[in-house]
């Protein structure tokens, strides 16, 4: 069972990239990726952070590639990364052949900033001999100086520009398998900026907001920018960026696309903040579902509401609904029906074991 979403998001029909087994733009589902903070060079933490980030739910992920060390790790991060691995280059031209020829599926590049047009062309060949996507990554503090010069700082205009500039430059040569994105670190800027590239570009655009700050202030930032440009219908694939640990990145993506209804993976649970009112612990439950059902991958709804005032209601509307009632007496709800009574201490193990076999059901129809 699922919630009927009050308004059905249409999305700008973009060219269709392909970064190694995943496809991107067209009418492929957004896909969300974060980026490792670990050494690229200590391939061990890298390989289990990139573990951790793909248990999550990232599509791709971004490793940092400064030196000619971290393109050589590579090799050996790559064989143990279930999801494609983008390669993140600035300026030294050298590490992106390189990665590229170790197994990287895209490299995130600015073109005006690796260097002379034959630079260039060695990147883009690199690329094309190994199936390999580009992004370039325009960014409103890494503009270049004449664009800067002309728009006196960072503005809408300005990105664009930047971005249209790099687009050509690989186009010219005879190039087409790559993205774009134009970041910054306001929110108001960013959209504007996505905004007038989506009217002037086909491309895949990569969402963020960058450099958006701590996990709260963060996420609400990423929310705001990316909710509203996904709600225009802008965005093939996105990154919210935090400054803490990646894993919580690809969740508050996760959770962002799912809240609008582009993306139905996991347990979507509805939950009340609770009061006086509830009959059972409302917080601590959903928190302790929250944990034990993170390895479900396989859409389901969950309500979760301390009383009766909203709770039948919720539950009508998803798979597996609880309602607080009075006497340590809950009412389990199985799409939106009355099943059984439970106990407070029965809700937690009742509602694990409902939700892993009603996702072992519907894996065995699909």
């Amino acid at each position: 069972m699922s919630i009927r979403p009050f308004r059905d998001i249409k999305r700008k029909k973009t060219k269709e990239v392909k970064v190694g087994n995943v496809f991107i733009g067209n009418d492929n589902p957004i896909t969300v990726q974060s980026m490792t903070n670990t050494l690229t060079t200590d391939v061990k933490q890298t390989i289990n952070q990139i573990n951790d980030i793909a248990n999550e739910g990232a599509d791709l992920v971004r490793v940092s590639i400064p030196d000619e060390s971290s393109s050589k790790a590579l090799k050996e991060i790559v064989k143990h990364s279930s999801i494609p691995i983008i390669a993140d280059i600035h300026y030294h031209y050298k590490r992106a052949l390189e990665s590229a020829d170790n197994g990287a599926k895209c490299l995130r590049i600015n073109p005006g900033n690796i260097g002379d047009i034959k630079k260039i062309r060695e990147v883009i060949s690199a690329a094309k001999n190994n199936d390999c996507a580009i992004r370039i990554g325009v960014n409103a503090g890494s503009l270049e100086k004449d664009i800067l010069e002309k728009y006196k700082e960072p503005c809408p205009e300005a990105l664009v520009e930047s971005a249209l500039r790099n687009i050509k430059i690989i186009e010219d040569q005879n190039f087409f398998n790559f993205k774009v994105s134009v970041k910054s670190s306001d929110v108001f800027l960013s959209i504007a900026a996505y905004r007038q590239l989506s009217k002037v570009t086909d491309y895949p655009l990569h969402l963020g907001i960058t450099e958006s700050g701590s996990f709260i202030p963060g996420s609400i930032k990423s929310s705001i920018g990316l909710g509203i440009l996904l709600l225009d219908g802008i965005g093939d694939t996105i990154r919210v960026s935090l400054s803490d640990d990646p894993v919580k990145e690809v969740k508050i993506g996760n959770e962002i696309l799912k809240s609008l209804n582009l993306r139905n993976k996991g347990v979507k649970i509805i939950s009340c903040p609770s009061c006086a009112r509830q009959g059972f612990e409302v917080i601590n439950t959903v928190k302790i579902l929250e944990e034990k059902l993170s390895h479900i991958k396989t859409p389901i709804t969950l309500s979760i509401i301390g009383c009766v005032v909203n709770g039948p209601g919720e539950a009508a509307l998803t798979d597996i609904g609880i309602t607080g009632g009075g006497k340590n007496s809950n009412m389990l709800y199985l799409n939106g029906v009355q099943s059984e009574k439970l106990s407070n201490e029965e809700i937690i193990s009742k509602v694990v074991s409902l939700v892993e076999k009603k996702a072992e059901e519907i894996e065995k129809q699909n």
